[in-house]
């Protein structure tokens, strides 16, 4: 509907406003903070997307995915039976079958994620990139994080950038789809909110702001604005699609801010997996650190916790 694309104008000077009063708000504290850390590590795609990734690392991410916080610390705070893994684990496509099997031997149902579709750069033929897309669907992927090329939205290719998604979102078959928008190289605000648009429009299960490999990764002005077209677009259709921040989220205030902002951005019905993840590969390791503090009231050392 490129009506919707036409009309965007996006108040940058606002949102920057709005942005900067997001990293003044204060985190909560005590038990509330241990709950919302804990729900923040259920919504975590555990990720490991680095050239020397072998088999026997993704293992020690899947069993780190399964068990993302020490045992006697569930325990601790009495939620040691609820079933606490992360939302999913994501690699590439040729390390798919290594988490999958690595998962299923830990007797496990947490969904692997794979990019596909040229990632990071996008910079592949539309073959190609259907063809990675099938093949990590075949390897056993349940989840795909496609990204865009780039250049059809600096462009303005709004029905290529449309056609190009929606064959990617047919080449995934029953698995769930993620599109990244690298939002650091779109060039515009306003670009971030056409082509979240435009990804919406094409069949995207999720809206995702970057690869984690651009110089300007996840930020709060990004945020707001693919948030705000996530509303828009659910009310005209009636269709929720989930938000991924990814790249650069690294510490648990962070972590609590972002699930602040989905809350109060489109409501507390976003607050779960299945519409909401953070991607991050060191993440984890600060959340446990400061459950392990609430827990204990000291400081974890070097050997205290298992990394991912």
């Amino acid at each position: 509907e490129l009506g919707w694309i036409s009309k965007v104008h996006v108040n940058r000077p606002a949102v920057v406003r709005h942005a900067e009063r997001i990293k003044k708000w204060r985190t909560v504290k005590g038990n509330w903070q241990a709950a919302w850390l804990l729900k923040a590590v259920t919504c975590i795609d555990l990720t490991t997307l680095s050239g020397d990734d072998t088999p026997s690392n993704v293992q020690r991410l899947c069993f780190k995915a399964k068990h993302p916080i020490r045992e006697d610390l569930l325990k601790a705070l009495d939620m040691h039976d609820k079933g606490i893994t992360v939302g999913a684990v994501c690699v590439y496509p040729a390390r798919v079958v290594d988490a999958v099997n690595a998962l299923k031997a830990a007797g496990c149902n947490i969904p692997v994620a794979s990019v596909a579709a040229g990632f990071p750069s996008g910079q592949t033929p539309l073959e190609t990139k259907l063809a990675e897309i099938k093949l990590a669907v075949e390897y056993g992927a349940r989840e795909i994080d496609i990204v865009i090329s780039r250049s059809l939205v600096l462009s303005g290719q709004w029905e290529g950038l449309y056609e190009e998604i929606r064959q990617c979102r047919e080449a995934c078959g029953e698995a769930h789809m993620k599109t990244i928008l690298a939002t650091g190289e779109l060039g515009s605000l306003a670009n971030v909110y056409k082509a979240s648009m435009i990804a919406m429009m094409a069949g995207s299960d999720f809206i995702k702001t970057s690869t984690g490999k651009e110089v300007e990764n996840a930020t709060f002005p990004v945020g707001v604005v693919m948030m705000r077209a996530i509303r828009e677009f659910y009310w005209q259709t009636g269709n929720k699609v989930g938000f991924k921040p990814a790249g650069g989220i690294r510490t648990a205030k962070e972590a609590i801010t972002w699930l602040m902002l989905v809350k109060e951005e489109l409501g507390v019905e976003w607050l779960t997996p299945e519409l909401f993840r953070l991607g991050a590969s060191t993440l984890l390791e600060d959340i446990e650190k400061q459950i392990f503090y609430h827990v204990t009231g000291s400081y974890a050392l070097q050997h205290d916790l298992a990394m991912a």
